[in-house]
């Protein structure tokens, strides 16, 4: 084999492993688009029946004792939200808690 076939040969084999990981990691990142459109949806969805998502009692826990940001992170552990997701999320609950006298 001629020095220049192998390095052609070498090229040729990186850019289809290129081209694949290219492609998986669209694919990766549309699935991940569609599911969480999906949970938004299902969200207004809960929201419109009044249905109340499970709340992790950690989530509760650190809202009761006034740990917003533990809440927040308790929440993004249980979710996988974002940041911004988890806080507006948070502040819904904490909506809801009975204010104590």
């Amino acid at each position: 084999m001629d020095p220049w076939e192998g390095t052609l040969l070498v090229i040729a084999t990186i850019g289809a492993v290129a081209a694949a990981i290219g492609g998986w990691s669209q694919d990766r990142r549309s699935s991940t688009a569609r599911l969480a459109a999906m949970e938004r949806k299902l969200d207004l969805v809960m929201d419109h029946l009044g249905i109340a998502a499970p709340v992790d009692p950690d989530v509760l826990r650190h809202l009761e004792n006034g740990r917003t940001i533990e809440a927040v992170r308790a929440y993004r552990r249980q979710t996988g939200t974002s940041l911004v997701e988890a806080k507006q999320a948070v502040d819904r609950i904490a909506a809801h808690l009975p204010v104590e006298r």
